[in-house]
């Protein structure tokens, strides 16, 4: 075998290890971030919705939900999105009373404002009133329907 062969061998082996490392170091990395509580600052837990629900904002709300976040949370809020599957990670059941219940709105505020891998942050992507918006619409997602007679 001649030399520039063996080093082309031996840099091919290099590369293979360095990308085994790399999908290693990930899959770790991912591990470790599952199930990680969301860490939200005191101030903000405690913030109240400013807005009023009203028709108008939960309609408007349901379609930034629709647009932004139903690929993955899915269009009912139950975390079945047809992206859902392409993340290590779950996506939220929105309509999960319990954990819903457990949460302030600041922590849902904040969750949709930074954001946490794979979830983009939208701070930058949606106004104030469009993010407290849609935190009244994932309310009424785990809200128990009433009964119309």
């Amino acid at each position: 075998m001649s030399t520039d062969a063996q080093i082309s061998l031996k840099t091919r082996k290099i590369l293979f290890a360095a990308l085994l490392a790399m999908i290693c170091v990930a899959l770790v990395y991912a591990a470790l971030q599952r199930d990680k509580p969301w860490v939200v600052p005191e101030e903000v837990k405690r913030l109240k919705n400013p807005l009023p629900p009203s028709v108008s904002t939960l309609k408007a709300a349901r379609g930034i939900y629709l647009h932004q976040c139903a690929q993955c949370h899915g269009e009912h809020g139950t975390g079945d999105g047809p992206e859902a599957t392409m993340h290590s990670e779950a996506p939220a059941d929105l309509t999960d009373t319990r954990h819903m219940n457990a949460v302030t709105d600041g922590e849902i505020f904040y969750q949709i404002s930074e954001g946490r891998k794979p979830m983009p942050p939208f701070k930058k992507r949606l106004t104030e009133d469009q993010r407290w918006g849609l935190v009244l619409l994932v309310r009424s997602l785990s809200a128990p329907y009433a009964n119309p007679n």
